[in-house]
């Protein structure tokens, strides 16, 4: 496969690719064309269709793989693909897999790491919690171990919300061997479930947009109700416990301005903000620092509000 990245004006390209948008335009003289946004694992690039009638472009629609081809020209600075034949493509003419960015991790892996870190936790109540959302229900866990953790910025790939939480959940742990005043089980916990709303938060791939419902909540509202709904179920489940393990997944952005509806007041969802920050800026530094630009200086970056640089390891 011919991927995106690739691309190089004056290319002559014939593939399959995703279509993430397709809309219809009508330019300055008053010609009917159609902008179309095509994707594969490495990007996305500009479409036009500027003869829809042509009996060469067959009728497709967003989210299907189509068969194109056509040509890649420099326009206005940015390169802009051009189709003269478009057809939905048939199963089996190409990979899902070209199609969506994956975790450089094994996914069984992690999901038996995350496993036996649900076997770690001693608070029969936080324990059952995490057993009923991700080990009983195998529906949810199928989905929740593919997931995106975001549309964009970090973890925003297959595997990311895995990734993401697994890594969080390491990192709460280390504070709290280092703290011995917070709580380890309620810690964790908490960061395993923190995102457990963007599976609804998030369109699955290879759309990985956000949802209407997404749009209207944001998975930290949507995970504070998907818990706080489990927590129901459990008989006995302390009332005092469930408000922390609500009040963590709640405010694990750390600020209003950030979502928080609220800041942490305990320990143990101060440890879950710093970790959930620091796992997210660190990871969208690596993604920044893998791009192909080899320069030192990468220039500004608005997640990370500073001019990063790549370390110098020689000396």
């Amino acid at each position: 496969m011919y991927f995106i990245e690739n691309f190089k004006d004056g290319d002559k390209v014939s593939g399959v690719y995703y279509c993430k948008s397709k809309q219809s335009a009508v330019s300055r003289a008053g010609k009917e064309y159609e902008n179309v946004i095509l994707s594969d694992k490495t990007g996305s690039i500009d479409t036009k269709i500027w003869d829809p009638n042509s009996l060469a472009i067959k009728e497709f629609s967003p989210s299907d793989f189509v068969e194109v081809s056509g040509m890649v020209s420099l326009y206005n600075g940015k390169l802009q693909f051009k189709l003269d034949s478009a057809r939905v493509a048939d199963e089996g003419e190409y990979n899902p897999t070209d199609y969506m960015a994956s975790s450089r991790f094994d996914i069984e892996k992690m999901s038996k790491e995350f496993f036996d870190m649900i076997k770690s936790i001693n608070n029969k109540y936080l324990r059952t919690l995490l057993e009923n959302i991700f080990v009983e229900d195998t529906e949810f866990f199928n989905i929740f171990k593919k997931a995106s953790a975001a549309k964009s910025v970090h973890h925003g790939y297959l595997g990311g919300l895995l990734e993401h939480s697994l890594s969080v959940a390491r990192l709460t742990s280390l504070m709290c061997s280092n703290y011995d005043y917070a709580n380890r089980d309620l810690a964790v916990t908490a960061a395993m479930l923190h995102d457990v709303g963007k599976i609804r938060e998030l369109s699955p791939f290879p759309e990985n947009d956000y949802t209407d419902e997404g749009n209207f909540l944001g998975h930290i509202v949507i995970g504070y109700e998907m818990v706080m709904e489990k927590v129901k179920q459990i008989d006995g489940f302390p009332d005092m416990l469930a408000m922390q393990i609500g009040h963590c997944v709640l405010s694990h952005h750390g600020e209003l301005e950030y979502g928080s509806p609220k800041k942490p007041s305990i320990a143990e969802a101060v440890a879950l903000s710093m970790a959930d920050n620091m796992d997210a800026k660190l990871e969208t530094l690596r993604e920044a620092l893998e791009a192909k630009d080899t320069n030192d200086w990468l220039g500004y970056n608005r997640w990370l509000d500073s001019n990063i640089r790549r370390t110098t390891n020689e000396f």
